[in-house]
């Protein structure tokens, strides 16, 4: 059986793995990833699109000049996107963060294993703990890149406006904002970052122990130790 210090450290970086996970699927749900204000001109007129939308769905609203709302629709991402670039980006997006919630699920079986057991394997430990919550930080922080870049760079409002209605015609202008969906994966590498500090301390005063056990029999005189 775990000391009752090694329990309640990897209780605590269980609960942080588990909080990961959760918030990875909150993302993934959520359609507030960004909201968007596109401007196209149309015949004798302006149209502004506003867009909320996430990886999966969205809604649209349509304003005509002075603010008068022509309709407000939802729509299915995958759908409404015809560009191989913003496609494909978002399909990676979404893949980054179902391998981040595969990572965070098998970190939280690691931090539980080693809180209710001593596994044998070396990988079972806090080097797996270790391997996996970096994992999942990373794929975080890259799906955090992308996403701007699929808005930003593959214009993918623009191309979401396009799909709201059929007679737009010159772009104008676009305006972002990112929403909570998008800034929560912040939190997961916070939680992330909470469990490899909590493992490593742990690590640390095991690693301090058993050199401080060591010591004695290394200071110890020859005669001693031939005896």
């Amino acid at each position: 059986m775990p000391s009752r210090k090694k329990t309640s450290m990897f209780a605590s970086a269980f609960c942080t793995c588990v909080s990961s996970f959760a918030v990875i699927c909150v993302a993934l749900a959520t359609p507030r990833w960004v909201s968007s204000q596109v401007r196209f001109s149309r015949a004798n007129s302006s149209v502004t699109v506003s867009l909320v939308y996430g990886l999966f769905s969205g809604t649209c609203e349509q304003f005509v000049d002075a603010g008068l709302q022509v309709s407000k629709t939802t729509f299915q991402v995958a759908d409404a996107l015809s560009g191989t670039g913003s496609r494909g980006l978002n399909v990676a997006t979404i893949a980054l963060l179902v391998l981040a919630l595969l990572s965070s699920l098998l970190s939280s079986g690691f931090t539980c294993t080693n809180a209710v057991s001593n596994p044998y394997q070396t990988f079972l430990g806090p080097v797996g703990v270790y391997t996996w919550n970096s994992v999942c930080g990373v794929l975080i922080l890259v799906a955090m890149i992308l996403f701007p870049v699929n808005v930003q760079g593959n214009s993918l409002s623009e191309e979401l406006a396009h799909g709201c209605s059929t007679s737009l015609q010159t772009h104008l202008g676009s305006k972002h904002s990112y929403g909570y969906s998008y800034w929560i994966m912040l939190l997961v590498i916070v939680l992330n970052a909470a469990s490899l500090i909590i493992i490593y301390f742990y690590d640390h005063a095991r690693y301090s122990k058993k050199k401080e056990q060591e010591r004695p029999i290394e200071n110890a005189p020859k005669d001693v130790i031939l005896f």
